[in-house]
């Protein structure tokens, strides 16, 4: 019985005694509920991921899909945080940012677009945000030439013919398309993606590119040689009603740059031979889009920059311009609001 009590007595100490929070692991604990709180919108590739986790500069909570969080979740995850990283599925507006609070200093999305950002907002709060121009160049560059060459030599029509039953005698005019060589290549804004692109197709024997832009690039243009020309005179001769029968559009910047009812008027009539878009208004498309009915009409779900290395270097450049922006220091990629 007395050994009893006395391992009861003993019991009871333990059970009340006070937490050693001198041990390591307490003050780990402390240290880390001190750091700069961070919500990420989405699974983000995981370089970024392991640079958030590496740093030990930030304790993050992650919406852990490859589905968009709900408009209430992220309402309710962001409220309190310091940095928050987005994609653009994601419209931060003033609702998300009266959720989050004062405390939201750094905002990185990771995406080239910031459509989705309401910048006023942001700039009127002083919330510095970071994005991710630059490393998707080649990837939507390489997209957009392969769109290119799909939609000229009538690709998907061929194979779609292939698996259905429609190979059948050689014909001599039988989906037939159109050659690249000795083409004219118009480009509605030179800039780094511009260039890349017609780097990629000098090889294939365009025989002149042309551009327009809100002025002259003479030092970007004297990298490929190309010509500047008004908007009328771009006009004139690449967009839909002065095309050529033989032109082909192809759109991997923004779907609110086209109007698809123009578009798909000038394809079903033969106005111009061919369309590809990576990007649509909206996105997705409906699927009974009148532009899906269309066989010269190639469209994308958005997949410019799907490439593994693409996406990796995008989401860690998201996680060092955030925490840059949270130390106070330059971004790598900061946008001047």
């Amino acid at each position: 019985m007395w050994c009893s009590r006395v391992s009861l007595r003993r019991l009871q100490r333990i059970v009340v005694a006070p937490l050693n929070t001198s041990s390591p692991v307490n003050a780990m604990q402390r240290a880390k509920s001190t750091l700069p709180r961070v919500y990420v919108t989405r699974k983000i590739p995981p370089e970024g991921l392991k640079i958030l986790s590496q740093s030990g500069e930030v304790q993050y909570e992650l919406w852990d899909s490859d589905n968009p969080v709900p408009r209430q979740e992220l309402l309710k995850r962001v409220r309190g945080v310091d940095g928050l990283v987005c994609v653009l599925t994601e419209k931060i507006d003033a609702e998300v940012l009266d959720a989050a609070g004062p405390n939201l200093k750094v905002l990185s999305t990771m995406s080239v677009g910031f459509d989705h950002l309401s910048l006023d907002e942001l700039k009127k709060r002083g919330i510095r945000v970071g994005y991710t121009p630059d490393v998707l160049t080649d990837a939507v560059a390489e997209l957009t030439v392969a769109l290119l060459l799909t939609t000229s030599r009538r690709l998907v029509e061929a194979t779609h013919e292939a698996k259905t039953g429609g190979w059948g005698t050689w014909r001599t005019l039988w989906l037939c398309g159109y050659e690249l060589a000795n083409s004219t290549v118009g480009i509605l804004g030179l800039g780094r993606i511009g260039i890349a692109i017609a780097e990629r197709l000098m090889p294939f024997k365009v025989k002149k590119f042309i551009y327009t832009d809100v002025a002259p690039r003479p030092e970007l243009a004297s990298q490929i040689q190309a010509e500047y020309v008004s908007m009328e005179e771009l006009a004139k001769q690449k967009l839909f009603s002065q095309m050529k029968n033989t032109a082909i559009f192809i759109n991997t910047s923004r779907g609110g740059v086209v109007n698809q009812e123009d578009l798909y008027e000038a394809l079903s009539t033969g106005q111009i031979a061919a369309a590809g878009l990576d990007v649509t208004t909206p996105e997705p498309l409906p699927t009974n889009h009148p532009l899906f009915t269309l066989k010269n009409c190639v469209i994308l779900p958005h997949i410019a920059s799907a490439s593994y290395t693409t996406r990796n270097a995008m989401s860690a450049l998201a996680a060092n311009n955030l925490l840059a922006g949270l130390r106070g220091e330059p971004m790598p990629k900061e946008l001047k609001l």
